[in-house]
């Protein structure tokens, strides 16, 4: 009945999301919005969406809603929990993500207190994206994913286990976009498997071919099984021109480089420099495949802010054995200070008794009973007893939540302009009655559409003739933004409503 330490880092993280200070970040970013009414669309109508139903310029035009089943539960979900639900779902999956890559690096051969402290790092570097989005499903599928590939490297004889990943995968393409992930990881295991099939003797590669031969079939099952999906081959396509786009993917925030300004980059840096240390002092090489997956890992951190949390997953699953293992052979050697060896020793001693005790705590008695008991606290509207314990919804200062109150009570038809940050705010409280101009979904809209934008909103010359060719008679603004301070000035607009987030004007 003792929780493990994984049971006690998924209570804690399901109980600081969901009833803590870090409840509200989940709610930070808007595409949540779009996502719950899509999801009560596809549920009214029975019928997966295939054109824009949120927007006045796109409206009708082919939109690839390849998230939809996670579109469908997150509804399902909000229609009987409302936002709170919607929060816990998604502290569910952070912490179970995170138990479950502490679990899977003990069982590497991590020993505890390393695996914790590399995970409370990437704990910390991941925070950057802790928001209620489809993309925390793929921090999850990665995780398992990555583990099953390394174990049956290691254990040929366990190759069957590969079969679950074509089931894996026929979920993963419909909940998101990053079921890429997984041909990138069976793209580096099937490189080393084909090297070393190339590079063992002639007793060797009889056996090397079989694993080859597998791990290749097992691919195309998983290639084959990323067609299950609403939109076929069609979805491949338009992934692909959309993360080839350049303008895009250098327009966009959180395909942007990270700022190490930031804790949170601050804490990936540090990981990443601990497994540069970690690989540096290891006595015998890395397989191959570990090792291309920490490149990899090193790589898509540093290329944008969204790939964090795998980045750092993997870093974790694949560094802690390594540095546990280096600070092991580092307290046996007497070259070593006899002050830093018997630090290392009593450390090393301390981890083989918690390791014991972690290794015999399985039932996960506390983290299922953590589970039922906030999910009792949603069903009841967030309350225990007279106190409100969950209260999940949109923060006043970065959403115009208190403009809509007082606008929506004069009856205004839109469309609307707003911030592309802002437009999935407003499809979850003003869809179907009003339409946006444009909201986040950036693949829908393309890099020409975006460009307007990015005109308008930075005041750039022709700025007026963007809204005159949508005919824009409603714009919902931050304040303190410059268009705003523009429009103010021009005669062709009136404020209907300000306070210090939004202020909304009338053509």
């Amino acid at each position: 009945m003792f929780p493990s330490v994984a049971d006690l880092i998924f209570l804690v993280l399901l109980l600081s999301l969901s009833v803590g200070t870090l409840a509200t970040r989940l709610l930070g970013d808007a595409d949540i919005g779009w996502h719950i009414r899509n999801g009560e669309l596809i549920l009214q109508t029975h019928t997966i969406t295939r054109t824009d139903p949120f927007s006045s310029t796109m409206g009708g035009q082919p939109w690839y809603a390849w998230e939809w089943l996670y579109d469908v539960t997150i509804a399902a979900i909000h229609h009987i929990m409302g936002l709170n639900g919607v929060v816990l779902l998604t502290t569910i999956l952070m912490a179970a993500t995170f138990a479950f890559t502490l679990r899977s690096a003990v069982m590497r051969g991590g020993s505890l207190p390393v695996s914790v402290f590399l995970l409370l790092l990437a704990i910390a570097a991941s925070t950057v994206h802790f928001l209620a989005r489809p993309h925390v499903l793929s921090w999850l599928f990665t995780a398992a994913w990555f583990q099953c590939l390394d174990a049956v490297e290691l254990s040929p004889g366990r190759w069957r286990r590969l079969l679950w990943l074509p089931v894996l995968m026929v979920a993963w393409v419909n909940l998101h976009g990053g079921f890429l992930m997984g041909f990138v990881l069976l793209a580096i295991y099937l490189m080393t498997a084909s090297a070393r099939w190339q590079v063992f003797r002639s007793e060797n590669r009889n056996g090397a071919m079989r694993e080859l031969r597998r791990l290749a079939g097992v691919a195309g099952l998983c290639f084959l099984a990323s067609f299950c999906n609403p939109y076929g081959w069609r979805l491949h396509i338009h992934i692909y021109r959309y993360l080839s786009n350049r303008f895009l993917m250098n327009h966009i925030d959180e395909f942007l480089s990270p700022n190490f300004h930031g804790v949170a980059q601050q804490c990936f840096a540090v990981l990443l420099l601990v497994s540069l240390i970690a690989l540096a002092v290891r006595r015998s090489p890395l397989r191959w495949s570990q090792l291309l997956v920490v490149l990899l890992s090193a790589y898509s951190g540093l290329y944008a802010t969204r790939n964090l949390p795998v980045s750092s997953i993997l870093m974790v699953l694949v560094i802690a054995p390594t540095l546990t293992q280096s600070l092991t052979g580092v307290a046996g050697e007497e070259k070593v200070q006899p002050w830093l060896r018997g630090i290392l020793r009593r450390l090393v001693a301390f981890s083989a008794r918690v390791d014991r005790i972690e290794a015999g705590s399985r039932a996960h008695t506390w983290a299922l009973a953590g589970v039922i008991f906030m999910a009792w606290v949603a069903l009841h509207g967030g309350r225990m007893g007279r106190s409100k314990a969950m209260d999940a919804h949109f923060d006043s200062k970065r959403f115009p939540v208190q403009a809509l109150d007082v606008v929506t009570r004069t009856g205004f038809a839109g469309p609307v302009l707003c911030p592309d940050y802002w437009g999935g705010f407003l499809i979850y409280r003003l869809y179907p009655r009003v339409r946006v101009v444009l909201d986040d979904r950036h693949d829908l809209y393309g890099s020409d559409f975006f460009g307007e934008y990015l005109k308008l909103v930075r005041v750039e010359p022709g700025w007026e003739r963007v809204l005159d060719e949508h005919e824009v008679r409603w714009l919902l603004l931050p304040s303190d933004s410059s268009l705003a301070n523009v429009i103010r000035e021009t005669r062709d607009w009136t404020v209907v409503y300000q306070d210090r987030t939004a202020t909304m004007f009338k053509r």
